[in-house]
């Protein structure tokens, strides 16, 4: 049976405390796990309609009354979700025990979900009274004096209700009229009308916090939670939902400079030695307004939010320093948990959208020391495992993703940790964090779903730290590039690291294929005739025809100021002796074919290359193709050369054509 939700709100208009407690206890219960209104019942009028028809063809007259009945009930629900969000806004702003309190913020929070009832949640009132309740600091005071009582404004909502419900028709005017719009939204009544329409559809986050559980089990898990910590979590709640469906909400939140007393929350929680289930949510609201404000991004750097995040990640890994850019890695640390990898990620996530415009920026000593001790910690999140599988590829790909932001300069604190006995090495310098990165590509290379949103960060990564560290390159290219031995078959043939890199090479997506060309060609020192040796010229031909070294196969380009060694790529014994039978364009040794013009005289050859130059230009002619070749730069040109025939050359060649067609 449906919850009286007009029942709700005029116990709310009466002042019962206790009605108002157990009816919005019973409301909360009915709908925990709803986050599209009406849409079952929609779902199932819709079914039973279409039962009816297959039954007797035709609808029957009898029941359109009844039909029209229940649309008109369903039409009011959410205009009575719009009234019920209004008052409890209000109901809230009043003062009202704890208890209650709880229970209400776990109604808007439901409420919040459905796109159809934020017009009164997006109101500057109703954003500051919720972030009171959610412990932050506002510079701006609500406006309590709006001329109208409580209980005027609540008999106020109760009889549009009665007169909406005798006229269905009447609905509009509740909500669209700006009069009463100021009255059940708490002001900004000329917002309210107009930016309602621009509300984004809402939809549950599919990545829910694993601390939260079911929503049934929450309430017995906070029996013993202080209640403001509750109340917070709440309102934090219902502030995400709010601002994540609602572009005006966001556009408020910053103009309302909310950002501070966030802010001042993530840096107290930072401080506090004790994880408070309100952590998560205060992150994921930082993380939704960084993502949708760029401005609030820029604002939270600029207020210290890379020192104050970077606080948050060492209290969620317990970091304890050994040096100045070292964390004491202990092997006999227990795995993340999963609560606090949670947080681990949401602040990667924060740190990404706020630093990731500092990628080619110049740093200041402060700055490039802030930003390697935020690497150092990095370096332990790549290292560290969690309890699942799941959990770690997750935090290592949101670290991935972070590195990838950061300044290139201050990566070098991943090498710069002294070698132990079990350490892989090249040259001296410590290579198990880039052995970590490894093997955390050669996953996602084998994962194939969504490959460029997962692929292409770690190729990145691993792209500018070969042009950066020679140590890195060499050890790279040792694991992905190995000396050629068996070229019997093409190179984006098999399950190898190199072959699936190359496969991407010719990927449809073009970002993607660029991203995999790039670390090859920098593991060949971005050396033409290295790379067409390793990857077949018909792989590498899409990065060199944009680059413009098609010019020949021993030209040579670096990116950007790059340097490499002058050593020479030297060749197996087993590549020596097959190398002049393998093919460039497939990288492969062919097997030999018949010469096409064995027993062909001179001048049958010659008639013959005559005939193919023909059929060629009338292709070019008819612009089925277009031949192309090399400039002076190394870049593709039309070759319009081939166009300049005579007119008569031109109609024997046609004849020509039309004859050998004939034959054929």
């Amino acid at each position: 049976m449906p919850v009286d939700v007009e029942g709700i709100i005029r116990s709310i208009g009466r002042g019962d405390v206790s009605d108002v407690h157990s009816r919005l206890q019973e409301f909360n219960a009915e709908y925990a796990r709803c986050f599209f209104f009406d849409a079952e019942e929609r779902d199932r009028k819709n079914q039973r309609k279409l039962e009816e028809f297959r039954k007797n063809k035709v609808r029957e007259s009898s029941d359109s009354n009844s039909d029209g009945d229940e649309s008109d009930r369903e039409d009011r629900g959410p205009l009575l979700r719009r009234s019920l969000a209004a008052v409890l806004v209000r109901f809230i702003r009043t003062g009202i025990p704890s208890h209650l309190l709880q229970v209400a913020l776990r109604s808007l929070r439901i409420l919040s979900r459905d796109k159809r009832v934020l017009g009164p949640l997006v109101t500057d009132d109703a954003l500051l009274t919720l972030a009171r309740a959610a412990g932050l600091s506002t510079t701006r005071p609500n406006d309590d004096d709006d001329g109208e009582s409580d209980s005027d404004f609540y008999n106020h909502v109760i009889s549009s209700l009665a007169r909406d419900a005798d006229d269905p028709s009447r609905e509009r005017s509740v909500f669209d009229d700006d009069a009463d719009q100021a009255d059940l939204g708490g002001g900004d009544s000329h917002r309210g009308s107009i930016h309602h329409k621009e509300l984004q559809q809402g939809r549950k986050d599919r990545r829910e916090s694993k601390m939260e559980g079911d929503e049934e089990e929450e309430e017995e898990e906070e029996d013993g939670v202080p209640g403001e910590e509750v109340q917070r979590k709440e309102a934090l709640k219902v502030l995400c939902n709010v601002v994540y469906n609602s572009t005006w909400a966001q556009e408020r939140f910053s103009a309302l400079r909310l950002i501070c007393g966030l802010r001042e929350r993530l840096s107290s929680s930072a401080a506090s030695s004790a994880p408070s289930s309100v952590d998560f949510y205060q992150l994921r609201l930082a993380f939704l307004v960084t993502a949708l404000r760029p401005e609030l991004s820029a604002q939270l750097q600029q207020d210290g939010g890379v020192s104050v995040l970077s606080a948050a990640l060492q209290g969620c890994l317990e970091v304890r320093w050994k040096e100045q850019y070292e964390c004491v890695l202990d092997p006999a640390a227990p795995p993340v948990s999963p609560e606090a990898s949670q947080r681990i990620v949401e602040i990667l996530k924060i740190l990404f959208n706020i630093t990731h415009r500092s990628h080619r920026q110049a740093l200041t000593e402060v700055d490039a020391d802030l930003y390697r001790h935020l690497v150092a910690i990095l370096r332990l999140c790549l290292m560290r495992k969690c309890v699942t599988p799941e959990d770690t590829d997750e935090l290592q790909g949101h670290t991935v993703n972070l590195l990838s932001a950061l300044p290139l300069q201050c990566l070098d604190v991943l090498l710069t940790v002294p070698l132990e006995p079990d350490s892989e090495q090249c040259r001296g310098v410590n290579m198990d964090c880039v052995q970590i990165l490894l093997l955390f590509m050669e996953r996602r290379l084998e994962s194939g779903d969504k490959i460029k949103e997962k692929v292409t960060p770690i190729l990145n990564l691993l792209t500018e730290s070969c042009r950066a560290h020679k140590e890195t390159r060499h050890f790279i290219r040792t694991y992905v590039l190995p000396p050629l031995r068996d070229v019997s078959q093409r190179p984006e043939e098999g399950c190898t690291v190199k072959s699936r890199l190359i496969r991407l090479m010719t990927h449809l997506d073009t970002d993607l294929k660029h991203c995999a060309a790039d670390l090859i060609f920098v593991l060949c020192k971005e050396n033409v005739r290295r790379f067409v040796k390793y990857t077949g010229y018909g792989n590498a031909a899409g990065l060199l025809a944009t680059r413009g070294l098609l010019g020949g196969p021993t030209a040579r380009t670096s990116c950007g100021e790059t340097t490499y060694s002058s050593d020479s790529d030297s060749d197996t014994e087993e590549y020596r002796r097959v190398k002049d039978r393998v093919n460039p364009v497939t990288g492969r040794v062919e097997a030999q074919l018949p010469d096409p013009m064995e027993g062909m005289t001179e001048e049958e050859k010659e008639e013959e290359a005559k005939r193919l130059i023909k059929i060629f230009n009338k292709l070019s002619r008819d612009n089925v193709i277009q031949p192309m070749g090399v400039d002076a730069d190394g870049k593709l040109v039309p070759m319009a050369g081939l166009r300049d025939e005579s007119p008569t050359e031109e109609s024997a060649s046609d004849s020509d054509t039309a004859e050998l067609e004939e034959k054929q």
